[in-house]
């Protein structure tokens, strides 16, 4: 039986684990080269749609006889010509010799120096595939002996698990990547949100949330937080937490909760949907601070967005925050009549009724997103 298949409970619990370290699996991968007994091993990760400059995950791992040599160079076994790494069969192993040129003696005398020069005296490659979305490349060497038949096919063992737990590792980067670009939309806008439980408690927060709302332990000693508040606002905020909770549809009101004298929380029952399995919030708390784009980009945009001069762009955006026709006027070094005849060429260009209307297109448009 193969050292893999002897022992799996670790080496499933470290491919787990390994979703989330960074670089991934490298425990996994430092298991994997002592139950081989590989001198070196490495672990190449290329996600689909990432660009062709883009670099693939590299995951480096030396036994503790070889940590002072350098790390296997996956630049300089790629520029060797072996068998492209794209054309592996997946799932099988392949020993280091069938990826040589023995088409060509002069390529192949190159290839073994090389390969002699890094420590390469022998080696298995293994290429796993999940469903299109990723690919990896797993290649374990030693130096002076070749690798037992039980580490060949521990090699081979792994790579069920590992295409599971590579697919995993995609599906969680795509949710990353939502909540990355859905929380820099709310952080340019000013806007935070927490999580809470039907008892006030903090199940999650966003950085804009987290910088500007203070958080306690929870008395009990757990893990879960709660927002450090006067304890009669704690008390307002616990029991409207508890009826959104128990209202059978997301018609219960929402409620402002003042956290201090310049914050406000707006607090809403929870009403999108969960996956099963997730713990659904009683309610999300928002809040919103008093913050725009800068006026440089924010002015390019509008030139953009309605062929604007940079005069006509830097009113209307100084108008958006509030500044009448004269005092953005005066700011951009123009005479008060013409400020106005500047707004009268912006209400005609975007199709503004007046200078509430051109604040209120603004507003909702993409400039404050710029």
């Amino acid at each position: 039986m193969s050292a893999y298949l002897a022992h799996p409970g670790d080496m499933f619990l470290s491919l787990i684990e390994g979703i989330d370290e960074s670089p991934p699996w490298s425990k996994f991968m430092a298991d994997l080269a002592a139950r081989t007994q590989a001198r070196k091993a490495i672990l190449l990760i290329h996600i689909a749609n990432s660009s062709a400059e883009q670099e693939p995950t590299v995951v480096h791992v030396s036994a503790p006889r070889a940590v002072t040599e350098p790390a296997l160079d996956h630049r300089r076994l790629t520029a060797l010509g072996l068998h492209p790494y794209g054309k592996l069969r997946i799932g099988r192993v392949y020993g280091v010799e069938e990826m040589l040129n023995f088409d060509d003696k002069e390529i192949l005398t190159a290839q073994r120096k090389a390969l002699h020069d890094m420590g390469i005296g022998f080696g298995r490659w293994l290429r796993l595939s999940a469903d299109g979305v990723a690919d990896a490349w797993i290649m374990i060497v030693r130096e002076r002996e070749d690798f037992s038949s039980a580490a060949v096919a521990a090699l081979s063992a792994i790579g069920p698990p590992l295409t599971s737990a590579l697919r995993t590792f995609v599906a969680l980067n795509q949710q990353r990547l939502q909540a990355a670009m859905a929380q820099s939309a709310l952080r340019q806008l000013g806007i935070g949100q927490v999580a809470l439980d039907a008892n006030g408690r903090v199940m999650a927060a966003d950085q804009l949330a987290a910088n500007n709302l203070s958080f306690s332990d929870a008395p009990d000693g757990t893990a879960t937080r709660r927002l450090l508040l006067p304890k009669s606002v704690q008390t307002e905020l616990e029991a409207n937490c508890a009826a959104m909770a128990r209202a059978a549809a997301p018609s219960q009101a929402p409620a402002t909760i003042r956290i201090s004298e310049t914050v406000r929380l707006l607090l809403k029952p929870w009403e999108l949907p969960l996956p099963p399995g997730c713990t659904k919030p009683a309610a999300i708390g928002t809040l919103r601070l008093d913050h725009r784009e800068d006026e440089r980009p924010g002015a390019m945009l509008l030139r953009q967005l309605y062929d604007l001069s940079g005069n006509e762009a830097a009113l209307a955006e100084k108008l958006s925050r509030g500044q009448t026709i004269v005092e953005a006027g005066q700011q951009l070094h123009l005479t008060d009549e013409t400020a106005r005849n500047y707004s009268k060429r912006l209400y005609a260009k975007t199709g503004a009724r007046g200078q509430a209307d051109l604040v209120r297109k603004i507003l909702t448009g993409l400039a404050p997103l710029a």
